[in-house]
């Protein structure tokens, strides 16, 4: 088993692509699902598809889950709450992290069989790579 990583963006291809690229890296032991766009497939964000992302993704390790920007962190935190009203968050962290990079990392940490702390604290550490 290891932690699942789930990417919310406003857009599909954005999602999709950003997974493609993090399971490349990352291989085939961490379960990695987008969660792009609306529903019927507009640009926007989704309760629901996020919620089945994360369910996707959970192995029993636990979920990261990262934002690209504005409604889609508004709508995982909203997940969050409704997860700790029924008792499910224990295992799914939210990570304040730039969408690639944060995505690559938390991919690559969680392939070596790291906690959910350590994958979503590589995560958050990926603002630091930015090219000069």
């Amino acid at each position: 088993m290891t932690v699942g990583i789930v990417l919310v963006s406003h857009s599909p291809a954005v999602a999709g692509s950003v997974a493609e690229m993090a399971a490349e890296l990352a291989g085939p032991s961490v379960a990695i699902r987008a969660a792009g766009g609306t529903d019927d497939g507009r640009f926007g964000t989704s309760i629901d598809l996020i919620a089945a992302a994360v369910k996707a993704a959970d192995s029993g390790d636990g979920v990261c889950v990262l934002m690209d920007m504005g409604s889609s962190v508004l709508t995982a935190k909203t997940l969050l709450e409704d997860l700790e009203d029924d008792g499910d968050s224990a295992l799914v962290r939210l990570a304040d992290a730039p969408f690639t990079e944060g995505a690559v990392a938390a991919a690559v940490l969680a392939s070596t069989g790291q906690d959910l702390d350590t994958v979503v604290g590589s995560a958050e550490q990926a603002w630091s790579m930015r090219k000069l």
